[in-house]
């Protein structure tokens, strides 16, 4: 499986009435289509999206995941020009915890958002 194959393993948790938390469903996606998770964010000062992540794809890129403030899930494909915002919340979330909390993201995710 690939990335074409998120929306189906999203659809799939729909049905079964999974209520587990977001980065358990992201992971459980990954696994299920061959990716691996880039990053899982909250998003703060958005009117729709409370949760964000990439799951990358090797040689098929990356896909968004996100979760609306009604706990809905969907996902996007990430373009080429949307890369760099990518890898940055992506190096941002490889930082130990200690570092995170003195780096900001919110820049990078609402750009990626928009």
């Amino acid at each position: 499986m690939n990335a074409e194959y998120v929306e189906l393993v999203l659809f799939e948790q729909s049905l079964a009435r999974m209520n587990r938390p977001f980065s358990d469903r992201v992971g459980d996606v990954a696994e299920k289509t061959g990716g691996s998770v880039l990053f899982d964010i909250r998003v703060e000062a958005d009117s729709r999206i409370q949760r964000m992540a990439a799951i990358g794809y090797s040689a098929n890129g990356t896909v968004a995941i996100m979760m609306d403030k009604n706990g809905e899930l969907g996902s996007a494909p990430v373009n080429g020009d949307e890369d760099v915002l990518v890898a940055e919340l992506t190096a941002w979330f490889s930082l130990p915890m200690a570092e995170q909390v003195c780096v900001s993201y919110r820049g990078a995710a609402a750009s990626l958002l928009a």
